[in-house]
């Protein structure tokens, strides 16, 4: 489910990428002393206009009274930066195991994003953390983000660095079609799993996303080009229905309800004996058919707001079954 219109930025995923951005930016300057914004804005791939923005917030973080001596400093000069926290940063912290494991299992899930900036003090911190858990930080957890493969990311990510336009071949997961995409890429970022590519597409004449393991193979252009004045630095939302989208009503057994974490549904409902009643928008017929194939007959659409959507299963199971000939 990608490849969709840019509705426009969703608040509650942008205030947690806006957390997760700073919890890597802010240690890195701190132990940087004094890098160049363009320094920063070019490792963590985002705007001098977002930089400012993150670290004016920065400045309120801090503890009760919230005096000066309790706020993290930030302090820029001519076209250089740096971050100094408060003495009370510097205090030992008192963590339960189970705090100690998160943090060590949150700093592996950025390191596992393979970006410079996630060295350095981060990677100290949490070996030294792993130590005396007595646990291996790639032990405690294990990242996978799609299965992109490195040379297609350091392409997308080159392109979006140097602002370049890249011609993609994608797969279109929702339409289960293959074609040639121009993109303007603005931004290479993970979400929910999985890494995305947004930015200008010219073959749909807007912002749409693209999940990179969907990307069989990326050609950097010469070609260069220009945000628009006034688009948005966020992406949108990774999958936002139509509201004239149909609406199909499933009723899942217990073991099928990977659906209500693997889809955005709109609607759920706790049936008896462990059955579930979920209500999501239907993004194309073909990712339909492939959802209730997968769910096979326990799984039945009890409702529709198209009632041709009824048919999907049983013509899908025909046609695969008519594969195998007599």
């Amino acid at each position: 489910m990608s490849d969709t219109p840019a509705p426009g930025a969703h608040d509650r995923r942008s205030a947690s990428d806006r957390v997760l951005r700073m919890l890597s930016i802010v240690p890195w300057i701190a132990a940087q002393d004094g890098p160049t914004v363009d320094e920063v804005c070019a490792l963590f791939g985002i705007s001098r206009r977002q930089l400012v923005d993150d670290l004016n917030v920065v400045q309120f973080v801090g503890l009760p009274p919230y005096t000066p001596d309790m706020l993290i400093e930030v302090v820029f000069e001519d076209d250089r930066v740096w971050v100094r926290y408060a003495d009370v940063f510097s205090r030992p912290l008192r963590l339960t195991p189970q705090q100690a494991l998160g943090l060590v299992a949150a700093g592996a899930a950025l390191a596992s994003a393979g970006e410079a900036a996630l060295a350095g003090p981060l990677a100290t911190g949490l070996a030294k953390l792993a130590k005396l858990l007595d646990v291996a930080p790639q032990e405690a957890l294990s990242i996978q983000l799609g299965a992109s493969r490195p040379e297609i990311l350091d392409t997308l990510r080159q392109a979006v660095r140097e602002q370049r336009r890249v011609v993609i071949d994608y797969f279109t997961y929702s339409r289960d079609r293959r074609s040639e995409r121009a993109v303007d890429p603005y931004r290479v970022f993970a979400a929910d799993g999985a890494w995305y590519l947004f930015g200008h597409c010219h073959v749909a004449r807007g912002e749409r996303l693209f999940r990179v393991d969907r990307v069989a193979a990326a050609e950097l252009g010469d070609e260069r080009f220009e945000r628009p004045p006034g688009s948005s630095d966020e992406p949108p939302e990774l999958f936002a229905a139509a509201p004239d989208a149909p609406r199909v009503t499933l009723e899942l057994p217990a073991d099928a309800r990977w659906v209500v974490d693997t889809y955005p549904v709109e609607e759920v409902i706790d049936l008896p004996g462990g059955r579930t009643r979920v209500r999501l928008a239907v993004a194309s017929r073909p990712w339909l058919e492939r959802l209730l194939l997968r769910l096979g007959p326990d799984a039945p659409l009890v409702d529709a707001t198209d009632p041709s959507l009824h048919e999907v299963a049983p013509a899908a199971a025909r046609r695969v079954l008519a594969r195998y000939g007599p």
